[in-house]
């Protein structure tokens, strides 16, 4: 796995490309107007993408097709530390679908638990933990 980077503006603006061609652009949360995601956004996103990709594929090993999935990250750090990490993320799991409770549950436990590469990694840094709704019924 390779990535590139490359300065793109006078200010905090980057370009970050891999393997493949995928673009995308960096920037400083706090610039005036910032035009890409800030390194710890992609952290969070990387997190929700991970975990995403994993219980759809589990799920569809188990014939199970969901008619949507959202997945909100939220990220917590400790004021005035630095470096400033995550301590605590934690994801909430939003399906809508046929697919029984229990197989949506197990499938998110063990992408969390034992497949998402970037949860098990940032899991030496911070408390990670999740929550699921399903149909819009809370079921854990």
């Amino acid at each position: 796995m390779k990535i590139s980077l490359k300065r793109i503006n006078d200010n905090y603006l980057f370009e970050t490309v891999n393997e493949r061609g995928n673009i995308v652009l960096l920037d400083n949360k706090s610039d005036a107007e910032p035009k890409g995601s800030s390194p710890m956004d992609l952290i969070l996103r990387g997190i929700a993408g991970c975990s995403s990709i994993d219980v759809v594929m589990i799920l569809k090993k188990q014939q199970h097709e969901l008619e949507d999935l959202q997945v909100e990250v939220e990220g917590f750090r400790e004021d005035g530390a630095i470096p400033n990490v995550f301590n605590k993320i934690h994801l909430n799991f939003i399906f809508k679908g046929e697919v029984p409770a229990a197989k949506v549950e197990r499938a998110v436990k063990l992408s969390m638990d034992k497949y998402c590469s970037v949860s098990k990694m940032l899991e030496k840094a911070a408390t990670i933990s999740y929550s699921i709704e399903l149909n819009s019924e809370k079921i854990l």
